[in-house]
């Protein structure tokens, strides 16, 4: 049975796009390659043979005369610089109309109806935020007026913050969902992408999130996928990580969500190998398939992002990425010529640039099967390539945008 399995390093950007100073980023932002000059060079073995330095000129990551995997970039079609808008376009969706963001916070309007639907009594904050520094600043005010902590950012997000013993997350998740229908209601006006839970605790090191908790509720993908083409075919798709949400849960036939990387990646190789109990992971909503024709795997690792991009932390990005690095041998044991690994990302958000957002930059690919010369692809001229190439590899039809990699 042919496999595809893409992972997405979530925010591991290669550069600034031409048009990043439209979207308030400098052309100098470049997250890997900045990551790797701020730590006096990367400890990535395992990229390295893959082909990662032979992609760019990164410290630490020299090029190797013969890379195991195939190595490009990719530059962005689609209007924006967020998840959604990014691993869309990975899956062959192109957005042409951008995600509406409020850089000054949400109108009151908006905020008084939220609060009339929830009947919250209040909201606190309503301002562009770091997720972590806005819970300090606002996290013992909530506790004693028990309103939600509302913030965005550079995305269109409406963040949905609460301590998990001043509200119990089955009300935070109904906030979101009073929210998502809010939106939805006014989306003319309001086109806001995401509504994300954001539940927090109490630590000794004071307040933090939960990870493993968050929810996100997105708008669905306003056309197919090459994720429906794969179901449609009588194939099989297992989101890992927050894809479900992505692509509320449109062409996923399987999902498990994660709390951190080591997680992510941990079951990816445990789905390579076949080790996961598929029945206990099914959508009820969903197309499945008992017998499949082919399997897509789809994994997004977070913390590159969440953890350490947004938080201005390249130290701990470099670590990340070096955790990465060290599953690849295993995951990559256990493929068989019929499977084919991507490995790429969805947008930048460099830590070394000024501001905690999103950087709008090409991405890179790694492009790997054990039967497979690995070859330069160049400079691709879309993320969408990946949803063409998936649909090659896995012989289903699929009509969007983008050019095989053969």
């Amino acid at each position: 049975m042919k496999r595809a399995i893409i992972v997405v390093i979530d925010a591991l950007g290669i550069g600034a796009l031409p048009d990043a100073p439209e979207y308030n980023d400098l052309m100098e932002c470049n997250t890997l390659c900045n990551v790797a000059k701020y730590n006096n060079g990367l400890d990535l073995p395992n990229f390295q043979k893959l082909g990662l330095g032979n992609i760019h000129n990164i410290q630490g990551v020299p090029p190797t005369d013969k890379p195991l995997a195939s190595y490009g970039k990719m530059m962005a079609l689609s209007k924006g610089k967020d998840t959604t808008t990014g691993h869309w376009e990975i899956a062959g969706l192109i957005l042409e109309d951008p995600f509406q963001t409020y850089p000054e916070g949400f109108p009151q309007e908006i905020i008084d109806e939220f609060v009339e639907r929830t009947d919250c009594k209040g909201i606190l904050g309503n301002k562009p935020a770091s997720g972590t520094a806005i819970i300090e600043e606002l996290g013992k005010e909530h506790a004693k007026t028990k309103y939600p902590i509302i913030y965005t950012s550079a995305d269109s997000v409406f963040q949905i913050a609460c301590h998990v013993n001043v509200i119990p997350l089955k009300t935070l998740y109904k906030w979101c969902k009073a929210a998502r229908e809010l939106f939805n209601e006014k989306a003319k006006k309001h086109n806001v992408n995401r509504i994300i839970a954001r539940p927090f605790y109490q630590s000794d090191q004071g307040f933090q999130r939960s990870s493993a908790d968050r929810k996100d509720y997105s708008v669905p993908p306003y056309a197919p996928t090459v994720l429906d083409s794969v179901i449609e075919e009588g194939g099989m798709v297992l989101g890992i990580g927050k894809i479900e949400d992505i692509f509320l849960q449109k062409g996923i036939s399987h999902a498990v969500h994660t709390g951190s990387n080591k997680e992510g990646l941990e079951l990816t190789i445990k789905a390579i190998k076949n080790q996961l109990d598929i029945n206990e992971l099914k959508i009820e909503s969903a197309q499945n398939n008992d017998n499949p024709s082919c399997e897509l795997i789809f994994t997004n690792l977070v913390d590159t992002d969440m953890l350490y991009g947004h938080r201005n932390d390249a130290a701990g990005f470099a670590n990340a990425l070096k955790e990465i690095d060290s599953y690849l041998p295993e995951l990559m044991d256990f493929m068989q010529k019929d499977d084919l690994l991507i490995i790429t990302a969805d947008h930048g958000c460099d830590p070394t640039t000024p501001g905690t957002d999103h950087t709008r930059e090409q991405v890179p690919v790694l492009v790997y099967n054990p039967g497979l010369k690995g070859k330069n692809l160049g400079v691709r001229k879309s993320f969408a390539d990946i949803a063409a190439s998936v649909s090659t590899w896995l012989g289903i039809s699929f009509n969007g945008i983008g050019s095989s990699f053969w």
